[in-house]
């Protein structure tokens, strides 16, 4: 079976559609799918304000809008072209994950008085898109498993945000489940998952404008790493840490942080 991992997207459709999908029988994406400019850059410039003692940027009906139609309108187009020619599997990472649940989409339109697309009606029409929550298919002979993105306790205690205690109290909650996935998933010949694992492809550079505390700090899981060290599965594909481009070895496991859009073949 011809494999295709890709990186997260975020709506870089151009890079997507240099990938030559012939032959691929499969496509694996680690999250990510739309792009985010927007949202990110405000999500950096609320960090840099609350360290200078200043409120957030209260949001306008008009940002709200721009933040979702920007995911939204990226994510369908990767979606469209990739999945009309090879059955798609993805996992939810950290951009768009809230428009999938319809209840927050529905709690920004009744705050913003505003019609906001809904990313679930849209990747549910797709005909070969398989968007799974934490869970192990069987494909063609090969066990595959999807983790969806978390908060790791161990990113919490190393970026240590404004919101600290708070960010922890849901972090141990999501590092507790995700743990139990993980165990539950066994020996596995792939996982696709967000983050990669700590201390593996996951320090954070200059490169994309972070907190300047934010640098050279790792922000890969531990959870996902003692996963790996456990049961060994054949291949990892993650993304995330986009700067953590590359490909590194923990035991037998082939591990691939591929980036934003980047892509590996395998042969299995």
């Amino acid at each position: 079976m011809k494999i295709l991992a890709v990186g997260d997207p975020h709506g870089e459709v151009n890079k997507i559609k240099n990938i030559s999908l012939r032959e691929i029988d499969l496509v694996l994406i680690t999250g990510d799918i739309g792009k985010a400019d927007f949202a990110r850059k405000r999500f950096f410039e609320d960090i840099k304000r609350q360290k200078e003692g200043l409120p957030k940027l209260e949001l306008t009906k008009t940002d709200v809008k721009r933040i979702y139609s920007e995911i939204y309108d990226s994510t369908m187009g990767i979606l469209k072209y990739i999945s009309k020619t090879v059955p798609t599997y993805s996992i939810l990472g950290n951009v768009g994950a809230d428009m999938i649940k319809g209840s927050e989409v529905k709690k920004d339109e009744t705050k913003f008085k505003v019609k906001l697309p809904y990313l679930r009606e849209g990747v549910s029409n797709l005909n070969n898109f398989y968007l799974v929550k934490n869970a192990v298919r069987n494909i063609s002979g090969l066990r595959i498993g999807f983790l969806e993105y978390f908060i790791d306790t161990s990113w919490v205690k190393e970026f240590k945000p404004s919101d600290y205690n708070k960010k922890l109290k849901k972090a141990k909650k999501e590092t507790v489940k995700a743990k139990r996935i993980l165990n539950n998933f066994k020996s596995l010949d792939i996982l696709v998952c967000h983050q990669p694992p700590y201390g593996y492809l996951d320090k954070v550079s200059p490169k994309y404008n972070p907190p300047k505390d934010w640098i050279g700090k790792h922000a890969g899981s531990k959870v996902i790493l003692d996963y790996i060290k456990k049961y060994q599965p054949k291949y990892v594909f993650c993304g995330h840490i986009h700067e953590g481009e590359g490909k590194a070895k923990i035991g037998k496991t082939e591990v691939y942080n591929l980036g934003v859009a980047g892509h590996k073949i395998i042969n299995l």
